[in-house]
């Protein structure tokens, strides 16, 4: 039952993330298109802004503080969505976690040899057999690693979206990013062919392209 408890809570974190990401990003975009044409003093402010969100720096920041590389970015939205995941993560670890030491007491409990001691077995557990709450301790065991691995996931994703975010500062996602179709020529075989060309322009090419 907990396992699908981690699965919808992995699930809701992840479409609400999505959904900030898309609602910020068409922002985004609407911003590109009414922008006005770029000055030279533009370009120097582009050439800074590049410079200004060091990828490695945010990574470090991710890394030992949750949503810091995100502050460094300026993405300041994303900070409640890092901490609305690995909040609710936390708390199915240590809602496992406590369930587990419970059912691991009610077997010391039931096997000794003192038979008011199984009055002291959590209630929740006094009309289960020694084998069912060796089971359900079992289960409990997988979910607290479960909860682990899920948490380290998340902190991962931390790390990696700020990290993207700061390389994206320097490129220009927009519709100048081009898929074409170009026929080719191999001479060491002496045979044409059609080649994809991807081609994209970070922001800094784009603005002295747009000055000549």
């Amino acid at each position: 039952m907990l396992n699908k408890k981690i699965i919808y809570a992995t699930a809701f974190i992840l479409s609400m993330f999505f959904c900030w990401k898309a609602s910020a990003q068409q922002k985004a975009d609407t911003t590109k298109k009414t922008g006005d044409s770029t000055s030279r003093k533009n370009i120097l402010a582009l050439d800074t802004s590049a410079k200004k969100f060091n990828p490695k720096i945010a990574t470090f920041r991710s890394a030992v503080l949750p949503g810091w590389g995100q502050a460094y970015n300026k993405k300041y939205w994303k900070i409640p969505v890092v901490y609305g995941a690995l909040g609710i993560t936390a708390f199915i670890f240590f809602d496992n976690l406590k369930t587990y030491q419970k059912l691991r007491e009610a077997i010391v409990l039931r096997s000794d040899t003192i038979a008011g001691n199984d009055i002291l077995v959590d209630e929740r557990f006094r009309n289960l057999s020694t084998g069912a709450i060796r089971t359900n301790r079992s289960l409990y065991r997988q979910n607290v690693d479960y909860s682990v691995l899920v948490f380290i996931i998340f902190w991962g994703l931390n790390v990696v979206d700020a990290t993207v975010d700061a390389h994206l500062k320097a490129f220009d996602v927009s519709d100048n990013i081009s898929l074409k179709i170009k026929p080719g020529y191999n001479p060491t075989s002496n045979t044409g062919g059609i080649s994809l060309v991807f081609s994209f322009k970070d922001k800094y090419s784009k603005a002295l392209t747009s000055q000549r």
